[in-house]
């Protein structure tokens, strides 16, 4: 009779996945820590930690429903230290003919599962409204791939956020009404601070030992690792935070670094939470009365629309995606966002947050340190292998395309409309960190000059040939030609000078990844 092996992967931490429903009385359950996937990329500790507690946990509620788990530590003797390897290892031991596993969220999974042969079968991953099979359909015979498009459809299709066929609040879209910077009056809601047990304090030495040599500290660690403090963060936003989620969701804080955002997509990316519940929890609290329409749909759209929206391109597009470079960028990494040792303020704000709690918010990633990556012509292999490293969210098949494509505009536009550039007006618009910088924000020009606005003009001007056409950028290249040559020349200068005084770390070619895919 056929015994198989039911690999789960780390982020796979949901009892209700098929390959576990589907699964016969006699098949063993694996969970395997081991060495390679807490350091392909320097992940940083706080997220390792987080992962292995969850993983050990879950293997907790596996056994008490009644399942066979077979649980390989990162310090067990036979542990062989490499995922495929180890699940072929433990599949020998138990005399299983078959390893079933979730389809994985990284291509580079993918491949070496297929690459194994007919022993491997993969299961649908049904925690998301959209399988990879309606999203190719959808993007068949289309024009543009717009995330709005593909959001409007997968409204209608859930009817969340729907009255009789239309739009609740009468229109599909409230991001013009989320873009409150933050106030002096504004009280920040605390995270709620989970119990720290055994396994999360074995856990914790166990990753100091082995990685913590990584970017980050463990000290602080305060994340959701059981389904229950994840169900319990859940309610903590819904009742705390959601209501001035949607107005301040693009606002920085110089102290803060969660202001109203739940954290939750780390939940959710581990399986602790589902995206659909996440939702429903949040359309029942606007129904109730508990949030505006602007914030509910400000955050359903980020599940709804754009994390299901950039899973779909994601596997559409790899693995050929991962080695576009449509800017021609080949600088390294800067080396303080290593260290966050840089006298720019927000920047430096948010190296920091990232050091200390895994997590930035997304407008932190994007207009800050991506931004300052974009402008600087970083590799996007540079930028994407250090997003995945350090944030405790983030798992390739929503990380890639967020950073390559909409942070670095390194597809050309097949993700975003326009690159998401700004200069230090945007940053002194949404945050308060530039009244504490040591440099001038209404400065271009000059020893005290923010650095974002000489670069700024340096990228428009460095790109024109492929971005003066873009119909959202005209008017920003005629700000540009109307300046005097002489004014013009001093800003090209003055960002070159800057560039010059950053130590990047070594440039990266065509299909240069820690992560793998080199060309």
């Amino acid at each position: 009779m056929s015994r198989p092996l039911i690999l789960i992967l780390g982020d796979q931490l949901t009892d209700s996945l098929d390959v576990l429903t589907q699964a016969p009385d006699d098949a063993v359950v694996a969970l395997c820590e081991v060495k390679t996937e807490g350091d392909y990329v320097p992940h940083h500790p706080q997220k390792i930690a987080l992962i292995l507690s969850a993983m050990r946990h879950f293997a907790d509620t596996l056994r008490d429903k009644g399942y066979r788990v077979h649980y390989s530590r990162l310090d067990d003797d036979d542990n062989r230290q490499d995922l495929i390897d180890e699940a072929e290892r433990l599949a020998d031991a138990y005399e299983c003919d078959e390893i079933r596993v979730t389809h994985p969220g990284e291509w580079r999974l993918l491949e070496r599962i297929q690459s194994r042969g007919t022993r491997w079968r993969l299961y649908e991953d049904t925690r998301f409204y959209c399988t990879l099979s309606d999203f190719g359909e959808w993007l068949e015979g289309r024009r543009r791939f717009r995330m709005e498009d593909f959001y409007r459809q997968m409204r209608k299709r859930t009817g969340l956020l729907m009255r009789d066929g239309e739009p609740a609040g009468g229109q599909w879209n409230f991001d013009k009404e989320n873009r409150a910077p933050v106030s002096g009056d504004l009280d920040f809601p605390a995270s709620p601070q989970h119990r720290m047990d055994d396994t999360t304090r074995e856990v914790e030495a166990l990753v100091s030992e082995h990685f913590g040599h990584h970017f980050g500290t463990l000290e602080g660690f305060n994340w959701a690792v059981t389904r229950r403090q994840a169900l319990a963060d859940l309610r903590h936003f819904i009742d705390h935070a959601l209501a001035h989620f949607g107005t301040y969701q693009d606002a920085i804080s110089d102290d803060d670094p969660l202001l109203f955002h739940s954290r939750l997509s780390a939940s959710m990316n581990l399986g602790l939470l589902g995206a659909r519940e996440v939702c429903e929890a949040v359309e029942k609290a606007w129904q109730d009365g508990k949030a505006p329409i602007n914030a509910a749909e400000g955050f359903i759209r980020q599940i709804l629309g754009w994390r299901e929206y950039v899973r779909g391109i994601y596997w559409q597009r790899m693995p050929d995606y991962k080695r576009e470079n449509r800017l021609d960028a080949r600088r390294g990494l800067p080396d303080f966002y290593w260290n966050a040792d840089t006298e720019l303020r927000c920047l430096r704000r948010a190296l920091e947050m990232t050091r200390d709690n895994a997590y930035a918010h997304h407008i932190q990633r994007l207009m800050v340190t991506g931004n300052f990556a974009l402008l600087c012509g970083v590799a996007p292999a540079a930028l994407c292998d250090w997003y995945l490293a350090v944030y405790a969210d983030a798992y390739e098949w929503v990380e890639l395309p967020n950073t390559l494509g909409m942070t670095l505009y390194a597809d050309g536009g097949y993700l975003g409309s326009k690159p998401y550039c700004a200069s230090g007006k945007y940053i002194d618009r949404m945050s308060d960190h530039c009244r504490e910088c040591r440099y001038d924000v209404k400065q271009v020009t000059g020893d005290n000059a923010c650095p974002f606005n000489s670069l700024y003009w340096h990228f428009l001007e460095t790109h024109r040939k492929r971005l003066e056409n873009n119909q959202r950028m005209r008017l920003i290249y005629g700000s540009w030609d109307r300046m005097a040559d002489d004014r013009r020349e001093a800003i090209i200068a003055k960002a070159d000078a800057f560039l010059e005084t950053i130590t990047f770390e070594a440039p990266y070619g065509k299909g240069d990844h820690a992560s793998g895919y080199q060309n």
